[in-house]
């Protein structure tokens, strides 16, 4: 999977070349314009192009299906090359010069912030598939998430190490400047005391640092029981392979969501043996729908879902279903069609939009075992 998968992503670098122009379907005058930015290239291309993979086929099965009232779904995708300034002019681009009624992305918090701040400015909706920190859709009428929020997430991470793993003495590793990695950081560190558990020791590093030896020696030092690391899977593969080389066992390491790549199972699977993080998805979850969209994915492209790729096809869903139930073809309609979403079957779980335009949703616990991501839990998020 993880060498296929490889390839796979070599190919769509070159095929977004033309994707990120806005031609990468066929579209007539009379196709709906939705737009999407991602980071089809740059640190985060990952990212980007696991979620696009999900949106193509949810508006293939759309358009299929004879599209949104009579009309074809064409999603016009720009790529912000994983930075918040072309995150920013992309959006503005999409609905400025292309006129459309509604935006899917980003993953990266700090991306949706920025693209988000255009959108609602603009009064356009925009739906995130993966942006988890609390302040994306915060005072937002237009910003909406299919996924859960970093408090939610840190609290379930928290639950888990103290309830499931029964561990109290914790140990705690993250990007001090990442709005990301910092918040699920907090929120799981307060959730965790509230439990009657302990942070024993607390280290924040510089964004872009790849030298963890030193830190992690501290880390070990001070005799945590796990560490939870709430960081990008680009970091942790450096990370975990520190880490063993220090006589670290993967089993030790608690993540979050950002874990969720091939990349990761490619650079330092043996590494983490053992290690858990919570996520919006698993392969081999139990859930019939997500069953069914793992058939249709793998049916048109070879090699299983990420996590990712499983968001993106529910925030396209999500807002196709919108766009389907509104009484006009018009941001302001579609927006008021989002806000009445409720009982939402997704690949993801089952969801309502609450009244923060959050995601109420179940929140998967992964396990990564023999190089492979597995469904370990679920717990609800509170």
């Amino acid at each position: 999977m993880t060498v296929s998968r490889r390839l796979f992503g070599s190919a769509l670098a070159i095929v977004t070349l033309v994707i990120a122009t806005g031609t990468g379907c066929s579209k007539s005058s009379n196709d709906i314009p939705v737009g999407a930015y991602l980071s089809l290239s740059g640190s985060d291309s990952t990212f980007g192009i696991d979620t696009r993979d999900g949106i193509e086929l949810a508006r293939q099965e759309v358009n299929e299906k004879g599209g949104i009232k009579g009309r074809k779904v064409n999603v016009i995708y720009e790529d912000d090359k994983s930075t918040s300034q072309e995150a920013s002019n992309k959006v503005r681009q999409l609905i400025d010069r292309d006129k459309v009624i509604a935006i899917l992305g980003e993953v990266a918090s700090s991306r949706s912030l920025a693209g988000g701040l255009i959108a609602n400015t603009k009064k356009v909706p925009m739906v995130t598939p993966s942006s988890t920190a609390v302040e994306v859709t915060k005072d937002r009428e237009y910003v909406f998430r299919t996924c859960f929020t970093d408090a939610q997430q840190g609290d379930v991470a928290a639950r888990f190490v103290f309830d499931t793993l029964k561990k109290k003495n914790v140990g705690l590793f993250y990007v001090a400047q990442d709005n990301y990695s910092a918040g699920l950081a907090k929120s799981f560190k307060e959730s965790l005391q509230k439990l009657g558990g302990t942070i024993v020791v607390e280290k924040g590093y510089q964004s872009k640092e790849t030298q963890f030896t030193t830190l992690l020696s501290d880390l070990k030092a001070s005799k945590p029981e796990v560490i939870f690391v709430p960081v990008y899977y680009n970091d942790m593969v450096q990370i975990a392979r520190q880490a063993k080389q220090l006589g670290m066992p993967g089993s030790m390491f608690i993540g979050g969501d950002g874990w969720d790549s091939s990349d990761l199972i490619e650079g330092a699977g043996e590494a983490l043996e053992g290690a858990y993080f919570t996520n919006h998805y698993a392969p081999d979850v139990p859930w019939p729908n997500s069953q069914a969209f793992l058939k249709s994915f793998k049916a048109k492209y070879n090699h299983e879902p990420s996590s990712l790729s499983a968001q993106g096809y529910d925030a396209a869903r999500l807002l196709f279903d919108a766009m389907g139930r509104a009484t006009e073809l018009t941001p302001e309609a579609v927006k008021t069609a989002l806000v009445q979403t409720k009982d939402f079957a997704g690949a993801t779980g089952t969801l309502t939009i609450d009244k923060d335009h959050n995601a109420n949703k179940p929140i998967v616990v992964v396990q990564i075992k023999g190089k492979k991501f597995t469904y370990a839990s679920q717990l609800m998020a509170q």
